[in-house]
């Protein structure tokens, strides 16, 4: 009877280890790795001995990219499990990964030896560190061995596809996954790799509807789940979040997840949810927390119409991202967010983020847009030279520019008092319009002030010529007025330049054909006529 219930002692502890180990491999299948490391370590603990324990470990560890957890956890093994095949197969997957493929060579020389090349697992987990770190070709070699010993295991034909996308030959990849998904049409992760050779290719159409069956072969395999997932993203937010909470529901948790589900809730307008979630992940990883979740934080009050709070936590966001995660949108936003509403008082603030966007932004379509806006903060702002260098480079270049933009840089220019630059401006525009009066009249009035004294004379061919193109069209809703100020100012340049009173008086005459009731033009003709008379 004693030896009977050791029997059966012995048996049901060998199925428990059967079944930790099958878990733990279940956990590195679904990607659960920080799963399949509590699994495994466990069980190289309470069994030493066990070699495909430590396999596996070794294994979820350089899934993760922690090879120096890996080598740790190899460097603390005991003595009798040092010669087992499985852990000398977990030492060179190790050395693989840490590019020592000599040594690797001789610890997957021994495992193999000692199994006489027979032992499928040991062969699979060879060459799936091949695949990872090493020679494809070889992992080719040894799944055919396996093959070998288990003609019906989809899981082999699944490694030779990713041997064979490893070396670049994705038509027979995608035959090794069909015949996979032929032995056993269940089995999830050949599905998975079809289409990610898809995604691979950008084909949306056939990756989706790979990945769609691979979740109706396995409804928790949490990579497809994923993908899928991240394809919604910006198509579907809802769908996107649908499979994101099946994601979460059949993979580890991390923090990670946690900040994509912020996203999510956001992308989802779900802002009051979204805030709640940032901020507890601000209280739980405190100086650690990524700085985008304070822009997804003022993102989300944004979209709440609360600007205030949502400039508030841009600022935050500006002072503790990196400049190199920093994007023009960043920058465009928060213009925004402090010219919300029609207080004038942020507008210089919002102008230095905006011309931050400037520095950054490498589309020219798109700096066109942000040069119109600096010029509109500045003109609100009463900085006429700001508004001008900005219409100037609006100007530059810019083929959907039209003569009013090159108008108003110059009109610009001239509120500044920059009158050389205006001349310069409206110099171009009469240059390109000869026919229209504007660009004359503005030239002549910036030449004019270059000019207060009249000593050099600078406005009078300009003034001139506005004269010219004004009697084309006596029609011209400024005629009037245009030619009293030209013919005024050229009178005036002949009476106190040039001395010349016989020439003022005629252009004076010529303002009263213009505007006979002009009684400063009949004025100024009896004053030169007097002075005139007394000479």
């Amino acid at each position: 009877m004693k030896k009977l219930f050791m029997a059966v002692l012995l048996l049901w502890s060998a199925g428990m280890h059967a079944q930790t180990i099958a878990e733990g491999n279940k956990n590195l299948y679904y990607q659960r790795y920080h799963s399949a490391v509590n699994v495994f370590s466990q069980l190289s603990s309470q069994q030493p001995g066990n070699g495909a324990a430590w396999l596996g470990l070794a294994t979820a560890y350089l899934a993760q990219n922690a090879a120096p957890k890996a080598a740790q956890a190899i460097g603390n093994a005991p003595a009798e499990v040092q010669d087992h095949p499985y852990f000398r197969a977990a030492k060179g997957s190790l050395l693989l990964a840490q590019n020592k493929k000599d040594s690797a060579a001789v610890f997957f020389g021994q495992a193999l030896d000692q199994t006489r090349q027979k032992d499928a697992a040991l062969l699979q987990a060879i060459a799936k560190a091949h695949i990872a770190w090493g020679d494809a070709s070889r992992a080719l070699e040894l799944l055919q061995q396996a093959q070998k010993r288990e003609k019906r295991d989809a899981a082999i034909n699944t490694l030779m596809g990713d041997a064979y996308r490893k070396m670049g030959n994705s038509g027979e990849a995608y035959k090794q996954y069909q015949e996979a998904i032929a032995k056993n049409d269940k089995y999830a992760r050949a599905h998975y790799q079809l289409g990610d050779i898809f995604l691979s290719q950008k084909n949306a159409d056939m990756y989706v509807q790979h990945f769609e069956k691979a979740l109706a072969a396995d409804p928790a395999y949490a990579p497809a789940l994923e993908k899928l997932y991240a394809y919604e993203f910006a198509r579907n937010p809802q769908k996107a979040r649908a499979y994101y909470m099946q994601f979460m529901a059949n993979s580890d948790t991390s923090v990670n997840n946690q900040y994509d589900l912020a996203d999510l809730l956001y992308i989802n307008k779900e802002f009051n949810e979204a805030i709640a979630k940032a901020q507890s992940l601000v209280q739980q990883e405190g100086e650690a927390v990524q700085p985008r979740i304070y822009k997804m934080i003022g993102y989300s009050y944004a979209g709440l119409r609360d600007t205030a709070k949502a400039a508030t936590y841009m600022q935050q966001y500006f002072q503790q991202a990196p400049d190199s995660v920093l994007v023009p949108q960043d920058f465009v936003s928060m213009s925004a967010f402090l010219t919300a509403d029609s207080d004038t008082a942020n507008d210089s603030l919002a102008a230095t983020y905006l011309a931050r966007a400037v520095e950054v932004e490498k589309d020219s379509a798109t700096l066109y847009k942000y040069y119109q806006q600096l010029a509109e903060l500045a003109k609100n702002r009463k900085d006429f030279g700001e508004q001008a260098k900005w219409m100037h480079r609006y100007y530059a270049g810019n083929e959907r520019a039209t003569n009013l933009d090159l108008f108003n840089t110059g009109l610009a220019y001239f509120r500044a008092e920059n009158y050389g630059m205006a001349d310069s401006i409206y110099g171009m525009y009469v240059a390109k319009y000869p026919d229209q009066s504007f660009g004359y009249y503005w030239q002549a009035k910036s030449k004019a002030l270059q000019d207060p004294e009249m000593k050099e004379g600078l406005a009078i061919p300009a003034y001139q010529q506005l004269i010219t193109v004004l009697k084309q069209d006596t029609t011209d809703a400024n005629y009037q007025k245009w030619m009293v100020e030209a013919l005024g100012y050229l009178a005036a340049y002949e009476a106190n330049t040039e001395k010349d009173y016989a020439e003022a008086i005629g252009y004076f005459e010529q303002v009263l054909e213009v505007d006979p009731g002009n009684a400063d033009a009949r004025k100024y003709i009896d004053i030169l006529e007097q002075d005139s008379n007394s000479k």
